[in-house]
């Protein structure tokens, strides 16, 4: 069944992990405490880059700065869609001023940068299906921010409830595998948005705990090749099944700070 998946060409941003470190505790995995190797973190996030160049994705960077530790999940920066790029406010303070680099990129590309009036902290906690936005919130993006994001790329948004604070944002618990579907661990939402999963993609990949605890919902799919955990074997022997291709790069020491493969990816459309 692989040969029937269709690989689409994708545009990511990323930034380095230069100042990459566990300087404070704003979600569960955080421990200031344990130190966070920045020489294996870095050759980790090399390894994640050469994969995806080796399958033929475009990837642009962000300079670092100084003091800003999180800057490297670049996914928390916007949402992009048709061109448009909606920005973030990040629930924390300590990571607010990564908002302004990644806009200066964007500005710079070419693409005027929407700034909301909520917080909400871009592919973080909003999906593009390529139908609609799929919508976390919870622990960091607001119901109001899911309003700002309709008006402004008016399309559809469906709210989704985030219930495990491990489980902060919506792409470590949920990712898009192609146009038609998605994978996701239940057990992460609400009753109503577990219902709500269901009726839309009755035919999703569902996710173990054991899954989901080794981010391994926190995986980027090109349609076909799935860059995912090397510990979430249960999930990549699923999506073996369906066709797709598991593409395992560990980025192991990112889970200290709460991120992995997805958190270290923005997606341009």
């Amino acid at each position: 069944m692989s040969d029937t998946r269709v690989p689409r060409r994708r545009r990511y941003l990323v930034c380095e992990p230069r100042h990459f470190a566990v300087q404070y505790a704003i979600n569960p995995w955080m421990r200031p405490d344990a130190p966070v190797d920045v020489d294996l973190a870095r050759e980790q996030w090399q390894r994640l880059i050469r994969a995806y160049r080796d399958h033929g994705h475009t990837v642009d960077a962000v300079e670092p700065a100084p003091g800003l530790p999180d800057m490297v999940f670049a996914a928390n920066s916007a949402v992009v869609v048709g061109g448009r790029v909606f920005g973030s406010l990040f629930h924390a303070p300590e990571r607010r001023p990564e908002s302004t680099h990644y806009d200066t990129w964007f500005k710079a590309a070419g693409y005027d940068v929407y700034r909301p009036e909520s917080v909400c902290e871009g592919e973080g906690d909003l999906v593009w299906t390529g139908r609609y936005v799929l919508a976390g919130t919870g622990f960091r993006t607001t119901r109001e921010a899911h309003r700002e994001v309709q008006e402004f790329f008016g399309h559809p948004v469906i709210s989704l409830t985030l219930v495990d604070p491990r489980f902060y944002h919506l792409d470590t618990a949920l990712f898009v595998l192609d146009d038609d579907n998605i994978a996701y661990y239940p057990e992460a939402f609400s009753p109503g948005s577990r219902e709500v999963l269901g009726r839309l993609y009755p035919d999703a990949v569902l996710a173990t705990r054991d899954d989901a605890m080794a981010f391994g919902l926190n995986s980027v799919s090109d349609g076909r090749n799935v860059f995912i955990a090397p510990q979430a074997e249960a999930l990549s022997s699923a999506l073996a099944d369906r066709g797709y291709v598991p593409v395992p790069v560990d980025l192991s020491e990112f889970r200290k700070a709460g991120g992995g493969i997805k958190c270290c990816t923005q997606e341009i459309r």
